[in-house]
Formats: structure tokens, sequence, C-alpha cells
């Protein structure tokens, strides 16, 4: 049996499918490489070129791999693109997740983990904020994903055979401890490796978007997951449904949130680097403070961070960047 990562040569997937190969899985990757590298991909995985919207595709990739689980991390994560390009992100998050889960259900695999995220709260009246409050996205990016989240339940409704787990990720950073993968998006936005890049003179300067938000620095508050805790979290997920576990919602993150001041100021330190700063206005569709309640995560999967730590986290990107600079001088 073999577990198919679609978008496994991005920054998530590949993790995983590392987090896979290493706990001895047969790893088929499905990546159209808009965005993600072949190269970040563990040599032992198979890897198929495409788009997985397609179910041309899709379907001979599950029969002839035996897929007895998809892990899908394919889609468009940006939140401002979302509100500029709302149909392309309706396209490439769900409608493309409609054909893939299509194809899911007519080869008959039983286990699907799909990667939604805290988007879909919008910004919650209480946080830390579990997974049973009201909805309510405020991007493209949230409600697309949200839909998603809907199909796979009407879907496993429908179709009692497949089970599915849907992780709400908090905001992934970080590397490989190992240093084998890591961030590398060209024009990436997220914070850590936008500020890490900048810590290590690839851009000029970093843009603080908002300091009038009702928090305590008046910038947005965020709690950072390491991504490789991000990965252990799929893969306990995988044991999850493996073990005849029912179909689960469930927020990826510490409980424990971070301004985007205080990331920065986090970033100058560990790197012993100062860089420019700039002011400027909000961004849409980004919440004043979001911060996980990871109870249900860790209760039922049992899962333990390994990496809560933001200087760990800081200090894993910072290292990321590094080698990915003498990777680039090597090409």
């Amino acid at each position: 049996m073999s577990v198919l990562v679609t978008g496994g040569g991005g920054y998530i997937g590949s993790h995983m499918v590392w987090q896979l190969v290493d706990a001895g899985e047969d790893v088929v990757v499905l990546d159209n490489f808009s965005t993600g590298f072949r190269w970040a991909i563990a040599p032992e995985a198979k890897i198929v070129a495409g788009d997985v919207g397609d179910e041309a595709v899709v379907g001979p990739i599950l029969a002839d791999h035996k897929v007895d689980a998809i892990i899908h991390f394919a889609g468009s994560i940006v939140v401002p693109e979302s509100v500029s390009d709302p149909l392309g992100y309706y396209l490439n998050n769900t409608v493309k997740s409609r054909a893939l889960i299509a194809a899911a259900v007519k080869a008959g695999v039983p286990h699907f983990i799909f990667s939604s995220t805290a988007a879909v709260y919008g910004t919650p009246k209480v946080t830390p904020v579990a997974e049973g409050v009201p909805l309510l996205p405020e991007s493209p990016y949230g409600r697309s994903k949200l839909m998603t989240e809907m199909m796979l339940a009407d879907t496993a409704f429908a179709h009692p055979g497949l089970h599915y787990v849907a992780l709400r990720y908090f905001n992934v950073a970080g590397a490989d401890p190992k240093g084998r993968t890591g961030q590398s998006t060209k024009g990436a936005t997220h914070l850590i490796k936008v500020a890490s890049e900048t810590a290590l003179g690839k851009r000029a300067s970093i843009t603080v978007y908002g300091t009038d938000y009702p928090t305590a620095d008046g910038t947005c508050v965020r709690d950072y997951i390491h991504v490789t805790d991000l990965a252990n979290a799929h893969m306990a997920a995988l044991a999850h449904l493996r073990a005849g576990g029912g179909n689960l919602v469930a927020n990826a993150g510490y409980g424990r949130g971070y301004s985007v001041l205080e990331v920065i100021d986090t970033v100058k330190r560990v790197s012993g680097h100062d860089f420019k700063v700039e002011i400027g206005p909000r961004r849409p569709g980004d919440p004043a403070a979001i911060v996980a309640d990871p109870a249900r995560i860790r209760a039922e999967f049992g899962w333990k961070p390994e990496h809560d730590n933001l200087d760990e986290i800081v200090r894993s990107a910072l290292a990321w960047e590094a080698a990915l600079s003498r990777r680039n001088q090597r090409d």
C-alpha cells in the first residue's frame, strides 16, 4: 500500500514526504511544480508531474500504486492574493479538491487527510480558539478551504468507506532539523521566512502591515507551529485513521501567540543582524489575533510538539535560508 501526497514538492508537503519515507512508507507524490521543487522531495518517493484536479491522472495513480491514504496539500495559500483572485482560489482549493475526493471515492481509498487552515475562523471572539466555534472566514482563501471541509464531511456521510481528518493549520514556520528541505518559494509571504531573508540580506527591508490592531503592540498576533511538528501531526492523523478512528477536524497549533513585532525582534536577536522595518497599511483578510486551542489534537492523537520554541523555529528557518543561498549559488 502507498500514501499519495499532493503538493509534495511544496513547503509542508516536502516535509511530509520525508517523514513518511523515514517511517518506511511507500510514497507517491503528485505535483504540477508550479511552486514546488523536485529536488525537495525525498529520492525514495515516486513522482508524478500532473494536476491534482485531473481525474484522468489521479485515477491511475490510486489504482497502480494501491493507495490507501491521500494527504492533500496542493493548493493556493496567500490570503491577500485570494482577495484579488477569488476565482483562482476557488478553482485551485475547492474545485480541484472536489475532483480529488471524487477520485478517492471511485477508487475506494479509505483514508483522506486534508490541509485546512485557521483562516476558517476569521476573527474569533475568543482566543485561543477551539474547533466548535462559529466559522466565519474573512477571505476567499479561508472560504475555499472551509468548502472543502464541508465536501469531505458530506462525502464521508454519503460514502461510509471514506474516513478523513482535516487539520486546521495555524502559522507554519521553520525547516527540517536535518536540513533536507524548507520554505523555498520565491516571493514567499510567510513572516518568519521574509524576516529571515531580510536578516541575511536577501531583501532590503520587511514591511509590517498594520500597527493599529487591538493587540498589545498594535500588530497581528499568530500561533507559530514548527513544520516538523505539523508533519508529525499528520503522521498521528494517519495512524488514527488506519486504526479505525473516526472523522475528525482538529487545530494544529501550540496555543501561544506572538505579535509581528515580537517575531521580528526574535529574528534580529537570533540572527545577530539588525534590518530595516517599514510600516504599511493593513492587508485585507488579516484578523487581529488568532491562537489555537490544541486540546483536541493532543487528546485524540496523543500529539506532543517537540519544537515548541520560537527561537528554535527561527534558528531552523535561518539555517535553511543560508543553505538555500549555497544551493542557488551552485545552480
